[in-house]
């Protein structure tokens, strides 16, 4: 580990040191593998819902394509931080450089930012085809819809270009080791070499504005949603609007869930165990979890996969 004495815009740090998880060889090497089959098999969950979906016509519709936008995005998601973790974890210098952490920090939290905005499109989805199932094709048509996916994704870049400008201002002049597997906006500011007052209070008020108003309003539209389905006479219909729902919302609380235990929460910032642990739960859990959730509650969607499933099968026996 050492510092450089390479120069950039605001300090004379080039590069900075990921300390990751310190721990025994034989243990780093056992948490690699373990990673990196979660991370395989997230990127093999969420690609079999975008086929599912892609290859279903009767995925068509709205809801199906928000979803396969978030499946993409949580694909992006995990593959912001999670690759280049598994390269410092096996790695002995776990160097990146200046440029290389403030594009991480940019694309991590615009992604995080974009999913936030994701599961608002899918709650007001799910709000109008509950709760104003007439006006539905009327109002959640093609356009709109597509209108919603560039508002998420252009949204979500949008959202943190001031919070990366400014720590790209932010001086660092050493020590340059950041006790952390990416590059999170705690351990960068608290490398400071001099008082960022105002990067720091815009950061924060950046970050609350989007995670509460975005869990704000998919709270009440999914409060609006069960007092609907609440009405409906028990049945089939009544089923699989709770169980789509259901999905929808147990998602939204493993991401916010830990979300907040991490950047709303007054102690978490101050154990870099802790710290790492929750980043950890909500950079690689929740877009592990996620394609189980959607897949395993959802009929149609288990349909379509199977059929991706036959289609492989049948096109791998014709090519023997």
């Amino acid at each position: 580990m050492h510092i450089s004495e390479a120069s950039n815009i605001s300090g004379s740090v080039s590069e900075f040191i990921l300390l990751g998880f310190p721990c025994r060889r034989e243990i780093q090497i056992l948490l690699c593998v373990m990673f990196s089959l979660v991370y395989l098999l997230t990127l093999l969950g969420n690609a079999a819902i975008i086929c599912a979906v892609w290859s279903s016509r009767k995925l068509h519709t709205p809801m199906y394509v928000l979803l396969a936008n978030f499946s993409f995005l949580e694909m992006c998601y995990v593959s912001s931080d999670v690759p280049k973790m598994l390269a410092d974890i096996i790695s002995q210098t776990k160097s990146i450089s200046y440029a290389g952490c403030l594009l991480q920090f940019y694309f991590f939290f615009s992604m995080c930012a974009a999913e936030g905005y994701f599961l608002s499109a899918m709650s007001f989805d799910r709000f109008l085809a509950i709760c104003r199932p007439l006006h539905y094709p009327t109002i959640m048509t093609y356009q709109l819809c597509a209108r919603l996916v560039v508002f998420c994704w252009a949204g979500g870049f949008l959202s943190i270009l001031t919070p990366a400008v400014l720590m790209s201002r932010v001086p660092f002049c050493g020590p340059n080791v950041i006790d952390h597997f990416f590059c999170d906006l705690g351990p960068l500011l608290a490398l400071s070499c001099a008082p960022v007052p105002k990067t720091t209070l815009t950061c924060a008020t950046v970050s609350s504005l989007i995670i509460f108003i975005t869990f704000l309003y998919i709270l009440g539209s999914y409060t609006l949603v069960l007092r609907a389905v609440l009405r409906v006479p028990a049945g089939s219909g009544r089923n699989k609007a709770f169980s789509t729902c259901a999905s929808h919302f147990l998602v939204v609380s493993l991401f916010y869930g830990s979300v907040m235990v991490m950047y709303v929460s007054p102690g978490s910032r101050s154990h870099p165990g802790t710290q790492k642990f929750v980043t950890l739960f909500y950079c690689m859990a929740t877009p592990f979890f996620n394609p189980l959730i959607y897949s395993l509650r959802n009929k149609d969607m288990k349909d379509a996969l199977k059929k991706v499933l036959c289609a492989s099968e049948i096109s791998k026996n014709a090519e023997k």
